[in-house]
C-alpha cells in the first residue's frame, strides 16, 4: 500500500520558509562579510590593491541589506500570523459552556 502522503497547508508552508530564510540572514551576512573581501586583490599581483573607501561602502552596503532584510522578512512573518489568525475560526460556545462544573 503506499504511503500516505503529507499535505502541508499552503500558509504554514509558507510560513516555515519564510522562518528558514530567517535563520539563514545571519549566515550569508557573515558569507558576504567575510569570504567576498578576501577576494579582493590586495596588490601583490597585477591588480591595484581595493581601497578602502570601497571596502568601507561594501561593509556598510551589506549591513544595510541585512538590516533590511531582515525587518522585511520580520513584517512578512508578523503579516503571516495575523492574516492566520484572522482566518481561524472562534470557538463556539454552547450553553454547557457557560455553566461552571461542580
Amino acid at each position: 500500500m503506499p504511503e500516505a502522503r503529507l499535505f502541508l497547508e499552503r500558509r504554514s508552508y509558507r510560513r516555515r520558509r519564510i522562518m528558514d530564510a530567517v535563520r539563514m540572514l545571519p549566515f550569508l551576512c557573515a558569507l558576504l562579510w567575510m569570504v567576498v573581501p578576501a577576494m579582493w586583490p590586495d596588490g601583490t599581483g597585477d591588480a591595484a590593491p581595493t581601497a578602502l573607501s570601497v571596502a568601507l561602502r561594501y561593509v556598510f552596503v551589506i549591513w544595510l541589506l541585512a538590516i533590511t532584510a531582515s525587518f522585511a522578512l520580520w513584517r512578512r512573518t508578523r503579516f503571516e500570523e495575523e492574516a492566520g489568525e484572522a482566518k481561524a475560526p472562534s470557538p463556539k460556545r454552547g450553553p454547557k459552556a457557560a455553566e461552571p462544573d461542580a
